[in-house]
Parts: structure tokens; C-alpha cells; sequence
């Protein structure tokens, strides 16, 4: 367990004597072409292991072999650190740490800092502690960094639970805790906030990182306050500009690849074409589900891409290394193969296509081809973190019918759009019919649901959407809904809509795709509706249904259920909806669903 690994200081005898030969190591890989991400160097270097950590990292370190003494013969391959992700949330795999943790570790992952803020919105303090006491268990280095805003937009959703400054402070004290979660309430942090300071201050007077959020385009004075506040990163740039406006101001850029989030493409290019600093830049997934977790990568995925991208194999390792260990104050202890840092490594034949084929964690090799060869232990969840989805009743297609104003035979409505790959939606009106006094959706605008599932109101908020391309007679439910974590429901049929609700009340959450009346996909999510402890490719087989399922719907956008999910996230631009209404995020304020009439 983490919580037993030995320091580097309580270490540090027996690291002496192993690099000084008057100990035989552990462990020691020799034929190793070694990348030192220190100096952007190759090196046909040999390193010794002793008490998971490295103790001789060198030209010849046959000194260091004893009789017991592991020995890896790396036959001319590349030995690269451990991959570090630097901004992502599990709870997005839909899987618990220990599961997520089984599903990359033989993609090369060794460290991720990773803020439960999905979690929080639902069981509190409380359910944040037990995702930090579960990667602690793990053979990997999960840091939890406390969530910042739960809700994200106070006055704008209501989760069901609240994080306080004191809160905040109180994590501060626990062992896995390395940092503030992003801080999504820009505007709080802008207008002096009394609380968002508060938690930032509590952050950094524990000496630990603030993590940003700016998810606004205006680069002046709105974005140099909120740098003012604290904030050490951010990952919502989308574009060249914002990446270069990050680092310029003494923020590390944070490019994301997840699984609908592509924006290192466009701010790499800070990088490999304007000349920037590299070391200021860091490598992360945000949100990845299991489909992709299991069917594409992880970290290795976002290194691929970069380097496809036009970076330097050894600038984007750099990137997914080092980097990322430096921010957060760790760069002693682990991102790089040198003395008395976690051995947390890789041996890989190519940097380009960046092949996995043997994983090492503090030591001791935890994946070889493809495969785990370790146990990630599971915390035992309570029932409560399991019955989380409290409707209050059973609905009907009445809940989704949207009245007409008065007289009205249509009306011009204001309509989420959706925007492929990225975070962002667009604020677009429609003329919509008026059938019987109730405003029907037409061709790609349909109706969109937020179902309150926390305090069992039967409240339903109702709205339309465009840009999924669904078509015939079909609905789409979700309990995991950013940042608040009640229902989203999508559809063209509202019977449907009801039934794809009433489905995730019966299982206790999850996402559920109904075509022509009937049930054709379902995941379940158990764990505080949000996730699974089932084993990442079962889950994986089942999200995979889901896309499918979602296909079959006439949705061709690519991993359209991200943005399904992230429709309720009032904290990104421009238009979403919540359990208070339509929210237009531009203008941080409620708005109504209708223009004038048209």
C-alpha cells in the first residue's frame, strides 16, 4: 500500500550502499537505450532498484548485482519513466480507482492526480474520502486533489452535498491529498469571492497545488485576476493562443486528449512551431470512459498523439513525465529514472508508436505485454454509496411536455448546441411547432430533461438540444450529468424519456438508450450513479453497446455520450440546463427557455 512505502530518506541507507556496490539491488535492467527527461538525453545507461525506488542509475551497474538480484536484459529497447496523467477524473471510466487503475496500468500509467469532484456533488466529503482511502490501496501513485466547487456554480445547480472552505482545509491533512481540484467558479475567483479564496488559501498555505479552470475567452483583465487568485494550471484551452496566454503568465498548460476532448492539436503548436518552452506544458485525458480506456490507451494514447502532432518523442515524454512531477512539487520523488526516485519505468522497442511492453511500478513490474500481473485491491463501498438515485416517483410523459405561451402556434426557442470534440456548446435559437398547447422538437432539435435525483422532488427541468443527429423514435438517460450528477435525459419521444428515467431509478443509475419503445443498451453505474466495480472490459463491453446503441439512434458524432454527459456542466459556455433551468454560462445567470414569439 502506499501508505507503507517507505521515503526516499527511510531509504536512503540502503539506496547508499546498493549504488555504492556494498549491496546487491533488487532489481537491475541493463541493454537499455535510457531516456533521461532531465536533460532530453538517450542514454546507454543501466539502473539498479532497491526498495522500489532507483539507487544507481549509470553507464555499468553490474556492481549492484548480488546473488538474488533481479536481472532484465532490455535487448536495446527504450526505458522510459512511468506515464503521469495530470488532470482527470476517474469517475469518468466509469469504473472505481481500483478498476481504472487495472485498466491502464498496462497502458503504462504509473502516476495520475486525479480530482473526485464528480463524487463529491453526490455523497460529499464523505465519498471524496473514500475515493482518496481506495487509491491509496493501489500499486500505482493515485494522488486525490480535494474538490474545489460542489456545486460548480453555486446559485446556478444544487448537488447534494456542498464543499466547504473547511472541508478543504480538512483534506488538506490527509496523506494521499496533493492539491486543490480545478477551480471551475472563475467568476467567483474574479469578484473576490469569499469562500473560493478561502479554499485556495487553505491549499496553498498547506503548500500544495491550486488547480485552474478558466473556461472563458477572454484573455485580459477577467483571466489576469483569476491567475491572481492562484490557480497553477489550467486545461480548458482549446487553441494556440490560450496555451501561450497560460504560460505567460506563470500557469503550466495542461493539453488534454480524452475521449471527446482533442485539444492538444491545436496548442502544441506553442511548442513546435512558436519555440515555447516545453516544461511549461503537461500532458493529460481530463475525462476518458472505458471504451476507450480499454480499446485505445491511456496516457500512451496522448504521447502518441502528440508526437503525431509534429512534438519530439522525447519533449512529449517529457510532457507526461517530469513535467507533470515538477508541478505538483514531486519531481523528487517520481517522473524521471534517476537516484532515490519511485522506479516507476517502461520498456518500450519504439518512441514513436510507443509500444508498452513491460510496465514497472516502484519496482516491481505490474503489466507485461498487454496484460496486469498484479492485484488492485477494492474498498468496500456501504450500501448508501450505492442508492444514491432518489426520484421521488415514478414519471410519466406528461413530466416532458413543454407548454406553449398563451395563443402561440410556434415559438423561437433557445436550443443547446453541441459541438463535436470539445467541452464547449453553442447558444442557438429554433422555430419550433406548437401541437395541442405543447412545443415539439423538429428535425435535429429535440427535447432535453434534467431530472432531479438527489432529494427525490420529481422535479424535471425541460429544454431542447441539437447536434447528436438523432432520428426516429428514441430516448437516451444519464445519472452521470457534470458537475451535479442528477438525470439527463435526451430524446425525440417523451413516453420514452419517461421510461429511460423510471429504467435508472430501478437499477440505482448508470446510462440507458431506448429505441421504438424498447430498452437497447444499458450500463449500470451503482456507485453513486457514476460508476462500476465490475473489471474494466465489462464495463467497457457495455459503454461500447452503448455508442452503438446511440448509432443506431442516428448519432454519429464521436464519443457523443461525453457531451450527452456534459450538458448539464454550467460552468462551460455558452447554453446549458440544470435542476434550476436553462442556464446561459456566458452570462453566469438563469434564462428562459423562449424568445419572443415568432
Amino acid at each position: 500500500m502506499e501508505l507503507h512505502f517507505k521515503s526516499w530518506a527511510e531509504s536512503a541507507p540502503r539506496l547508499v550502499a546498493v549504488a555504492a556496490g556494498r549491496e546487491p539491488a533488487d532489481l537491475v535492467i541493463h541493454g537499455a537505450r535510457l531516456v533521461n527527461v532531465q536533460t532530453r538525453e538517450i542514454l546507454d545507461w543501466q539502473v539498479a532498484v532497491a526498495n522500489g525506488r532507483f539507487a544507481y542509475v549509470g553507464p555499468d551497474a553490474s556492481h549492484c548485482i548480488g546473488p538474488d538480484t533481479q536481472v532484465i536484459d532490455a535487448k536495446g529497447r527504450y526505458l522510459i519513466p512511468g506515464l503521469c496523467d495530470g488532470h482527470m477524473h476517474i469517475e469518468s471510466g466509469m469504473l472505481t480507482p481500483a478498476e481504472f487503475a487495472a485498466a491502464v496500468i498496462p497502458h503504462g500509467t504509473t502516476t495520475m492526480f486525479t480530482d473526485p469532484h464528480e463524487i463529491a456533488n453526490v455523497l460529499g466529503l464523505r465519498g471524496v474520502r473514500m475515493m482518496h482511502d481506495e487509491a491509496l490501496m493501489q500499486p500505482i501513485n493515485i494522488y486525490t486533489q480535494m474538490p474545489s466547487c460542489a456545486p460548480s456554480a453555486p446559485g446556478l445547480e444544487t448537488t447534494r452535498f456542498e464543499i466547504s472552505a473547511e472541508d478543504v482545509a480538512e483534506a488538506m491533512a490527509w496523506p494521499g491529498i496533493i492539491g486543490l481540484g480545478e477551480m471551475m467558479n472563475f467568476p467567483g475567483v474574479i469578484n473576490g469571492d469569499p469562500q473560493m479564496l478561502a479554499e485556495m488559501a487553505a491549499t496553498m498555505n498547506a503548500g500544495k497545488t491550486v488547480g485552474g479552470h478558466y473556461a472563458s475567452p477572454d484573455k485580459g483583465i477577467a483571466f489576469s485576476a483569476y491567475v491572481a487568485g492562484g490557480a497553477a494550471d489550467d486545461h480548458e484551452g482549446t487553441a494556440e493562443a490560450d496555451a501561450i496566454a497560460r504560460v505567460r503568465n506563470g500557469m503550466r498548460s495542461m493539453m488534454r486528449l480524452g475521449s471527446a476532448w482533442y485539444d492538444v492539436e491545436s496548442q502544441i503548436t506553442a511548442v513546435t512551431e512558436k519555440g515555447l518552452d516545453p516544461r511549461n506544458f503537461i500532458l493529460c485525458t481530463d475525462d476518458c470512459h472505458s471504451g476507450t480506456l480499454v480499446n485505445d490507451g491511456h496516457m500512451n494514447r496522448v504521447v502518441r498523439h502528440a508526437i503525431a502532432c509534429g512534438c519530439d518523442p522525447v519533449v512529449a515524454l517529457q510532457m507526461a513525465t517530469i513535467n507533470t512531477a515538477t508541478h505538483f512539487g514531486l519531481e523528487r520523488e517520481l517522473g524521471s529514472i534517476a537516484p532515490g526516485r519511485r522506479a516507476d519505468m517502461i520498456l518500450t522497442s519504439d518512441l514513436t508508436t510507443l509500444p508498452i511492453e513491460q510496465v514497472i511500478a516502484r519496482g516491481q513490474t505490474v503489466a507485461l505485454d498487454g496484460k496486469i500481473t498484479v492485484d488492485c485491491p477494492h474498498y468496500e463501498w456501504p450500501t448508501d454509496a450505492r442508492q444514491t438515485v432518489r426520484m421521488g416517483k415514478t414519471l410519466q410523459d406528461t413530466d416532458f411536455a413543454i407548454k406553449a405561451p398563451d395563443g402561440a402556434n410556434n415559438v423561437k426557442a433557445k436550443v443547446i448546441g453541441v459541438v463535436e470534440n470539445q467541452a464547449p456548446t453553442e447558444a442557438l435559437t429554433a422555430e419550433l411547432p406548437v401541437v395541442d398547447g405543447l412545443v415539439e422538437g423538429e428535425g435535429d432539435t429535440y427535447q432535453i430533461a434534467l431530472v432531479e435525483r438527489h432529494r427525490g422532488t420529481g422535479d424535471v427541468v425541460n429544454g431542447f438540444v441539437s447536434g447528436f443527429g438523432y432520428t426516429g423514435q428514441m430516448a437516451m438517460a444519464s445519472t452521470v450529468a457534470h458537475d451535479s450528477h442528477h438525470m439527463i435525459v435526451v430524446g425525440t419521444d417523451r413516453a420514452m424519456m419517461a421510461a429511460a428515467a423510471n429504467r435508472l431509478d430501478e437499477v440505482g443509475g448508470g446510462v440507458t438508450v431506448w429505441k421504438d419503445r424498447q430498452e437497447i443498451a444499458l450500463v449500470e453505474l451503482p456507485i453513486a450513479g457514476l460508476m462500476s466495480d465490475s473489471p474494466a472490459a465489462e464495463v467497457a463491453a457495455k459503454a461500447d453497446r452503448m455508442v452503438a446503441a446511440m448509432a443506431e439512434c442516428g448519432c454519429t458524432l464521436n464519443n457523443a455520450y461525453m457531451q450527452h454527459s456534459l450538458l448539464a456542466l454550467v460552468v462551460i459556455p455558452s447554453l446549458r440546463i440544470s435542476d434550476l433551468g436553462l442556464v446561459d454560462v456566458d452570462k453566469f445567470e438563469i434564462t428562459e427557455l423562449f424568445e419572443e414569439n415568432a
